[in-house]
């Protein structure tokens, strides 16, 4: 059987509000990309976006409003939840995402964030839309317009895209798509998951005898598992068996026995080879995305959860260090557990989770099975007072 649901001890989720809400007044260090046509171009981060501002880039501010969200969610009664509630009512305004949109709507803006913002803003779209409370409520149809944007842009991007990106890191085409696939499912949109479908079929449906060479020395993603856990959504359960006995033939002996080895850490203090902290995580996602797939008396289905232990037990002692880590490097890119914590513990949108190694987690039973969320991506700071 697949492992436990798992839930956050206090001590986790404060180090989890702390490492994305402590406050940078001047906003930097910052990673701003621009295309300048000017001097008026050249604003500091929260002249040019108005929301998302006060990480050490972009898309790290969506994905840790996506991280708020979700903790203020799934523990309602957090004693950070009211500075979480407060942030989301100043930040999400018609006014501020405005001003966010009319970023995008530079001419130099069409391929900023692609596709990996794209993918983490329509994310923080669709955990939006899972809150029942009037004030979730609010944040969604504020944020909606832009999340309509994204999906756009996804819509006109895609079928240009002759070739997917195939990096372990943020340019990677499986990974968006698996997002992007979460929103269209939790936004009931069946025309964009459509498409979602077929841009996946089209890249990957023929792909075969993966050799797997990686990782690379910076990657939070697995190229070749990322691909298979994108496709284990867009397909049945008899097409993904058949087609991952094709892309991956040699799972049952072990091989490509770089899939099966969790990845070392030399340098938790270089904000890019701590990048691989997030590998053993986003690996432990897929290998439980590729169990999923597959049928209970499958034996890959056995030699992937025991996988995702392996790598539990090789991310999350360093979990804790890293979180406190953001905290220390104030908006440098530390931190790439975070939303793999929070989503391990979330009974709404997920599978059931894997416990085991970590320390901060406690299991408890789960009974019923909903579509299966995303674990594993990078996180960073969030400023959360202003």
């Amino acid at each position: 059987m697949l492992p436990r649901q798992t839930k956050l001890e206090p001590r986790t989720r404060r180090a989890l509000w702390q490492s994305r809400s402590d406050t940078s007044p001047v906003n930097i260090p910052t990673d701003s990309i621009m295309f300048l046509t000017g001097p008026a171009d050249l604003k500091g981060p929260r002249a040019l976006h108005p929301v998302f501002f006060g990480s050490f880039d972009w898309h790290s501010c969506v994905h840790s409003y996506w991280l708020l969200a979700t903790l203020s969610r799934l523990y309602p009664i957090f004693p950070r939840g009211n500075a979480i509630r407060a942030l989301f009512s100043d930040s999400l305004t018609k006014e501020r995402i405005a001003g966010e949109r009319a970023y995008l709507k530079r001419p130099s803006a069409g391929g900023f964030e692609r596709p990996y913002g794209w993918a983490w803003l329509l994310m923080l779209q669709a955990e939006l839309l899972r809150h029942e409370t009037p004030e979730g409520r609010r944040w969604a149809s504020v944020l909606r317009p832009m999340a309509g944007d994204f999906r756009a842009r996804f819509k006109a991007h895609l079928p240009k895209l002759t070739y997917p990106n195939r990096a372990g890191t943020h340019g990677n085409t499986a990974f968006a798509l698996a997002l992007a696939q979460e929103y269209a499912a939790t936004a009931n949109d069946k025309r964009f998951a459509e498409w979602i479908r077929a841009a996946a079929r089209g890249w990957y449906a023929k792909d075969s005898d993966c050799q797997a060479w990686e990782p690379s020395g910076e990657d939070f993603l697995s190229p070749a598992l990322i691909e298979a856990a994108c496709m284990q959504r867009v397909l049945g359960l008899a097409a993904f068996r058949a087609w991952l006995a094709r892309f991956l033939p040699r799972l049952t002996k072990g091989e490509p026995a770089s899939l099966f080895a969790p990845v070392e850490v030399s340098d938790r203090s270089d904000g890019r080879i701590v990048h691989l902290d997030g590998l053993n995580l986003s690996r432990a996602w897929c290998w439980r995305e590729i169990a999923e797939g597959l049928s209970r008396d499958d034996p890959i289905r056995r030699l992937a959860t025991r996988t995702v232990e392996r790598h539990l037990a090789a991310a999350f002692p360093s979990s804790p260090a890293i979180i406190w880590a953001s905290i220390g490097w104030r908006a440098l890119p530390s931190s790439h557990c975070g939303l793999s914590v929070v989503s391990l513990a979330d009974p709404a949108v997920g599978s059931p989770r894997f416990t085991g190694a970590s320390k901060g987690l406690k299991s408890r039973r789960r009974t019923s099975r909903h579509s299966p969320t995303l674990i594993g991506a990078p996180a960073r700071r969030q400023e959360a007072v202003r």
